[in-house]
């Protein structure tokens, strides 16, 4: 087979007219190897012939979609000095459209000997690694366009693409799981049923199961061990990993977009599947260590850790960060995604050791003209020291509000204290983002995610029940936050029961009725339930997957998240753009907002300071929220009035007076199990029973 000098950009594989370009990069390569194979799995080597700015490049004619390929790389192997160069390892490309086949857990696949770490192993890992492949990237887009659905009428429902199908009766065993199945009449029309804004996939850039998890028979379920970041998981395809993955994402792309569903993925920047210094050399370590992964600086042999799985890319390095933009930009312009979560965001804002807000991270995601026009969310911590950075990102980014999630539960379990907090996590935290000057859509609020216990677990387990993952249960956190309602795991006690699904229904009451973003976890509004396993990353079956047939058993509970989205779609007070001021809006006697006691007197500081005050009344001032109906015409919202009782015992409300309004109806009573019949109202100066440990949402009649 032939080879000619090819071109340096654009790295990866680039099918042409009668061939396909090879381009890779390497700063520390004396010598870079294409290697092609047949269906057979027979390899042929061809020497790349060019070297541009360190990228090694060559165009072979006749290769076409389809064509697996690899790298190997002839250079310097001085682990002390972090080169790890080994051609006996077969590489992926960094910039691979679609990756074939798994990592099978074979010695060959590591660059030294385990006998003798300090030298290399000349076994070769081929047989026993991935293989890049070739892609066509035609598609017939069609009409497609964005939803662009603002982030502040967003509502976002976090989903795993296998757990949400696998176990679907009415999709197709074969599709169930995967892309297609997301795409599915069934799966768009339930994300419909409940007003789902976007889908924030947990992640599908191809990712590898970890070796000590395929020893114990278990797999890496959450997927958060990426090794292609161009590369749809091939698993979860089902047409197999061939390169048809690439185009059955795109399809899911557009069917939920035609939806009016955005695409939002959880990328993992952060690190690689590689590891630390004892881990196998499958890409980025074999072909440029030192510049993709931060060092230990006094002994380059180890890596620098802050996200607690051996290694943390260097974004320090521009051909890192290259190496994130170019990916970023892939995914929004060919696959048509609508946005980002990073996951433990801060790894890659540490320009040294610190996290930093001037970090080249920043400055490469803002000044992009692509990534800084999509939805950009930020897990902002890591496991590094000072990694703790909720409400420190800068303009542009939104943030899963750690502290929301933990005030929240705090509140509704009765811990003392709390009352002050949870006004501000209620109203946008603008404790935590508006002195940069960011909007209550900062705040991504949350009182579930795929970490942690399911919302029916919450109300469930005092305690995590891991064993099923083989450690001992030492791992998951012990911070749960969690309230059994008296008894641990399932039960058959009518009371505790009744407990547990009014604390669901304050929980997702609370979130819905919050400014900034709500985001529910897929599968909590049926009950969903992990067995109180907090850590169920590596459980890819049943206990991890949404079991549909619990649909028709928690219909009130569905039925409830429903009224709930439906009630924020309809009040716009409930997801302002802007802040709150405390002050009477012009041409109106009342302030924007009023926080009252349960006996309808404004509170007061005093009784802010209070630990035992677990009551409290919020107003909602609609007056001067105009919006356009679906005609176009201009509205303007109704006010609201929350109360809240945290107590486990009835407390009464009296009503604020009448400049607030005359009369009010109700119409969400979390101690209600059915949706509410109409005309409940309550006079202005009346008392309201708030049941035990229940939201009561109000709207002003007149």
């Amino acid at each position: 087979m032939h080879i000619w000098p090819g071109r340096p950009y654009p790295l990866g594989a680039t099918l042409e007219a009668e061939g396909t370009n090879f381009s890779v990069f390497s700063s520390v390569a004396e010598r870079v190897e294409l290697c092609l194979f047949d269906e057979a799995g027979h390899e042929e080597r061809l020497t790349l012939p060019e070297v541009t700015a360190h990228c090694w490049h060559g165009r072979v004619p006749g290769v076409g979609p389809g064509q697996r390929y690899g790298y190997r790389v002839h250079g310097p192997w001085r682990p002390g000095q972090g080169l790890w160069c080994n051609p006996a390892k077969l590489l992926l490309d960094p910039y691979a459209k679609a990756i074939a086949g798994p990592v099978i857990g074979d010695k060959s696949s590591f660059g030294y000997r385990f006998d003798a770490p300090d030298e290399a192993n000349g076994d070769d890992s081929a047989p026993y690694v991935p293989r890049s492949v070739v892609i066509d990237p035609s598609f017939d887009w069609g009409d497609d366009a964005a939803p662009r659905v603002p982030l502040h009428e967003s509502m976002i429902y976090e989903v795993h693409v296998k757990g949400f199908t696998a176990l679907h009766p009415t999709i197709p065993p074969g599709k169930r799981g995967t892309y297609a199945a997301m795409a599915s009449p069934e799966a768009i029309e339930h994300l419909a049923l409940m007003g789902v804004s976007a889908v924030e996939l947990m992640p599908v850039h191809q990712f590898v199961d970890d070796f000590h998890l395929v020893d114990k028979g278990l797999h890496n379920y959450w997927g958060y061990n990426s090794i292609g970041f161009f590369a749809p998981h091939g698993a979860y395809s089902s047409v197999g990993d061939g390169g048809g993955q690439v185009n059955e994402f795109k399809a899911m792309v557009k069917a939920l977009h035609a939806a009016g569903t955005e695409v939002i993925l959880d990328v993992v920047y952060n690190h690689t599947a590689e590891g630390n210094q004892l881990g196998p050399t499958l890409s980025l370590r074999g072909l440029d260590n030192p510049e993709y992964y931060r060092l230990v600086e006094d002994d380059q042999r180890f890596y620098y850790d802050t996200t607690g799985t051996g290694n943390s890319l260097n974004a320090r390095s521009s051909q890192t960060l290259q190496l994130i933009m170019d990916s970023l930009r892939y995914w929004v312009i060919e696959m048509h995604v609508d946005g980002f979560r990073f996951d433990l965001a801060a790894t890659l804002a540490r320009q040294f050791y610190e996290v930093d807000r001037l970090s080249a991270f920043f400055d490469v995601i803002h000044q992009d003209p692509v990534v800084s026009q999509v939805k950009l969310i930020a897990e902002p911590w890591d496991v590094g020291d000072g990694g703790y950075h909720v409400g420190g990102f800068p303009p542009l980014w939104s943030e899963w509000n750690g502290r929301y999630r933990d005030c929240v539960r705090d509140y509704w379990r009765g811990e003392p204290g709390t009352v002050g907090e949870f006004a501000a996590r209620l109203t946008g935290s603008s404790d935590l983002y508006e002195d940069d000057g960011r909007r209550p859509f900062a705040s991504i609020n949350f009182v579930t995610a795929h970490d942690g216990f399911t919302l029916h677990d919450l109300v469930s387990y005092n305690d995590k029940h891991n064993e099923a993952n083989g450690e001992d249960g030492a791992d998951g956190s012990d911070d749960n936050r969690s309230w059994n309602c008296g008894v641990e795991g399932p039960t058959d006690d009518p009371g505790v029961i009744a407990l547990r699904e009014r604390q669901k229904r304050n929980f997702l009451a609370t979130v819905f009725a919050s400014q900034g973003v709500p985001m529910l976890l897929y599968g909590d509004e049926m009950g969903r339930t992990q067995r109180g396993n907090n850590n169920a990353y590596c459980q890819d079956n049943e206990i991890s997957w949404l079991d549909w047939a619990q649909r028709d058993e928690n219909l009130s509970l569905l039925g409830f998240a429903r009224q709930l989205t439906d009630l924020r779609r309809d009040h716009p007070v409930l997801r302002r753009r802007r802040w709150f001021q405390g002050r009477p809006i012009r041409g109106h006697g009342v302030a924007d907002i009023a926080w009252f006691d349960p006996s309808g007197e404004e509170m007061s500081d005093e009784q802010w300071q209070e630990t035992s005050a677990k009551s409290l009344a919020l107003f909602l001032n609609g007056d001067g929220i105009p919006y356009p109906d679906a005609k176009g015409r201009r509205m303007v919202d109704d006010s609201l009035l929350l109360c809240f009782n945290a107590n486990h015992e009835v407390v009464e409300f009296s009503m604020p007076d009448q400049a607030f309004a005359k009369e009010w109806a109700v119409t969400i009573d979390t101690s209600q199990s059915v949706a509410l019949p109409d005309g409940r109202t309550v006079a202005n100066g009346e008392a309201f029973a708030v049941g035990g440990r229940s939201v009561v949402i109000l709207r002003r009649v007149n």
